[in-house]
């Protein structure tokens, strides 16, 4: 019997990404972000989410994708769940929410360096994409 996983999908720099979707809290429209000094460069700023103060992490610069295109800013946030509290990633677009068999899941192809070879969990080779699936540990991914 296959398995299945549910992922909550977004598109950055023209690709594909997914994330568990238990980790995602929801998808919202971009806030306004407020710049921190002296903060890790992964991190763009804070947000404030209803009253609570959100740290926003630049995925571009974390998974070293080109920064977008005349400066336009992300129009999404995905804010996830993480044990020291929410999370915010600025995107370009979110997508589905997607059931993918747990077959169609491959390992990191070894052609893949950087940064992003540490920070991608898996691949899913869909019929017109190919999905990017990161990994669940997302003080890695804030560059914390």
């Amino acid at each position: 019997m296959s398995t299945t996983r549910q992922l909550c999908t977004f598109l950055l720099d023209g690709q594909l990404f997914g994330i568990n979707v238990d980790c995602v809290l929801e998808v919202i429209r971009s806030l306004p972000i407020t710049q921190v000094p002296l903060a890790p460069e992964a991190v763009c700023g804070l947000i404030n989410l209803r009253g609570q103060i959100v740290t926003a992490v630049d995925l571009r610069k974390r998974l070293e994708l080109q920064p977008p295109k005349n400066g336009v800013m992300p129009r999404m946030n995905i804010i996830i769940r993480t044990t020291e509290g929410p999370l915010c990633f600025p995107i370009d677009e979110v997508g589905d929410v997607m059931d993918v068999d747990s077959h169609l899941f491959e390992p990191v192809p070894e052609t893949m360096t950087g940064v992003a070879r540490k920070l991608i969990e898996s691949v899913c080779k869909l019929p017109d994409h190919l999905l990017l699936v990161l990994k669940g540990d997302f003080g890695e991914l804030a560059g914390v």
